[in-house]
């Protein structure tokens, strides 16, 4: 089985396609950047053990199985191994880069490639297989959310004007609650991140333009920098191993992005990008070598 094979129509129409995967999950009641990872491990590559990134991660998490190790059809097939009948691929985007003529500056075309979970394998050998992780401790979770609030590069003030979060750009400072009054530690951190994701937009770090030219603090809540906020914590929360806040069941949430998804079409992709360049910043992850949503498919 392989349908690695594209039309040039499907090549032009990535954002569309990723668009609709995304609204079809949100129509289904599940929120992709809202994925849990107990149990498991954010997406990656079985034979790289690389990790996805951006679009990538809640795409693949949001498949559902129960690891999240993937292959290309041209890994499994030099490895020996067969898909189960009637399994289908899964779509990972990447960027093409294009030189220019004359020293032009390069080009990136959207392009994607597709994988398939060790679960849709018939004949994996089991010494192959990773053994699932177990989900870590509340206390080894929150030490690690302490660890990279305290570790954040340039990181503003936190302060307790008053009992409400949020960040102001203008001073460069976030505002949390007391931590008494929200009671639940993994919650407070959650919010926390968010706050953080917001001042990576700044000037003096990311100079992210969503943050820089907000008209006013808060926003609108279905705005561009309140989803690349969304995105951002919740990949940090994951990152620790702290439980999400449950949003399943906030309609006016899931239709509001449903809406703004059917608008722009590129909106998912590009948000997840400035999220994953802002979680880079706060865990002081060095930027790749060019721009990417996805290192290029070498391992096809």
């Amino acid at each position: 089985m392989n349908d690695q094979n594209q039309t040039s129509a499907e090549k032009l129409n990535v954002q569309e396609m990723i668009s609709a995967l995304i609204i079809n999950l949100l129509e289904k009641g599940i929120i992709p950047w809202r994925q849990l990872f107990e149990g498991t491990n954010f997406p990656c590559n079985l034979i790289t053990n690389r990790s996805y990134r951006g679009i990538n991660v809640w795409l693949l998490a949001s498949l559902g199985f129960k690891q999240n190790y993937f292959l290309t059809f041209k890994q499994l097939s030099k490895a020996g191994y067969n898909v189960k009948k009637g399994e289908k691929s899964w779509p990972v985007m990447y960027l093409d880069w294009l030189d220019m003529p004359e020293g032009g500056k390069a080009q990136a075309i959207m392009n994607y490639y597709r994988v398939f979970n060790i679960e849709q394998l018939e004949n994996l050998p089991e010494h192959l297989i990773p053994v699932p992780k177990k989900r870590i401790t509340k206390a080894a979770a929150l030490k690690i959310c302490a660890r990279i609030v305290e570790e954040m590069p340039l990181r503003p003030e936190i302060r307790n004007v008053e009992n409400m979060a949020y960040y102001l750009p203008l001073f460069d400072y976030i505002n949390m609650p007391e931590l008494s009054s929200i009671k639940n530690e993994e919650v407070y951190f959650e919010i926390l991140f968010r706050q953080m994701i917001h001042s990576t937009g700044h000037k003096l770090r990311l100079n992210r333009k969503e943050m820089v030219h907000q008209e006013a603090m808060g926003g609108e809540k279905f705005s561009i920098e309140e989803l690349i906020a969304s995105i951002g914590a919740s990949y940090l929360a994951a990152y620790c191993g702290i439980k999400l806040i449950d949003l399943t069941a906030n309609t006016e949430y899931i239709n509001g992005w449903i809406s703004k998804l059917k608008t722009d079409k590129r909106l998912i992709i590009y948000a997840c990008g400035l999220a994953q360049k802002a979680v880079d910043y706060i865990l002081n992850i060095p930027p790749p070598e060019k721009d990417q949503i996805e290192d290029e498919p070498t391992q096809e």
